[in-house]
């Protein structure tokens, strides 16, 4: 028996894969709990239609953070903190921080999305990564300037 699965099965697939299942699992376990549903034409036809749906949704968004990324590339985000001697700073820059400054320049971005290795401790310009899309990551210049 062939079934289209609705949500990802333990060793079965993935949502949206087609498998062959035994009779028996498939119309007693799968079906009933709303698992799958039977690979007859038109459930195949709907799973291809809404293959393409997701996959223009997804080219879109991905277009949307290249262009964001290219608008990241030309910002230059500066923050100021207190610097002792050698250039050290009192504190640390984090994601946090950064995030807080794109938010001053209309960028909307989650701190969970900017890369940093370890928090920015001392003056200078640093080049920080942002994840923007699966496939797409940008970067922003951060000048950490002395108060």
């Amino acid at each position: 028996m062939q079934v289209i699965l609705q949500e990802k099965v333990p060793q079965l697939g993935e949502a949206g894969d087609i498998v062959t299942v035994k009779p028996g699992y498939g119309r007693n376990y799968l079906l009933p709990r709303g698992l799958a549903v039977t690979a007859d034409p038109k459930n195949v036809r709907m799973l291809d239609h809404q293959k393409r749906v997701v996959q223009a949704k997804e080219s879109k968004r991905k277009t949307k953070a290249d262009e964001l990324a290219r608008k990241l590339a030309e910002l230059s985000l500066t923050i100021s903190r207190e610097a002792g001697e050698g250039e050290k700073i009192f504190g640390s820059v984090t994601t946090k921080d950064i995030a807080e400054g794109l938010r001053r320049e209309n960028f909307i971005v989650d701190r969970y999305d900017i890369k940093l290795a370890e928090p920015i401790k001392q003056l200078g310009i640093f080049d920080v990564e942002v994840k923007l899309h699966s496939e797409v990551t940008g970067t922003v210049k951060v000048w950490v300037v002395k108060k």
